[in-house]
């Protein structure tokens, strides 16, 4: 699944996701896109298709997802499995 597709399903909504991390541990965040509140100022030094900006709505910091290693999307009751087989 591309970047700007997750985001179109996604939009505003809440949601949960589980994926693996850059050393390998697996994840699961419950998170927002969009959230712009938290920002200090400046831009991101960074922008690529495969990583998708969130806020962690538990830890309230916001976290990159490797959307490669993205395996599942839960939101408003539906579950996206995205692992590949």
């Amino acid at each position: 699944m591309k970047k700007q597709q997750l985001k179109d399903l996604l939009g505003n909504k809440i949601f949960s996701a589980v994926f693996t991390k850059k050393n390998g541990e697996k994840r699961k965040i419950h998170a927002r896109l969009n959230v712009k509140k938290h920002l200090k100022g400046g831009s991101k030094g960074y922008e690529k298709d495969n990583l998708l900006t969130v806020f962690d709505l538990l830890k309230r910091e916001y976290r990159t997802i490797n959307i490669e290693t993205l395996e599942l999307v839960k939101f408003k009751g539906n579950t996206l499995n995205l692992k590949v087989k």
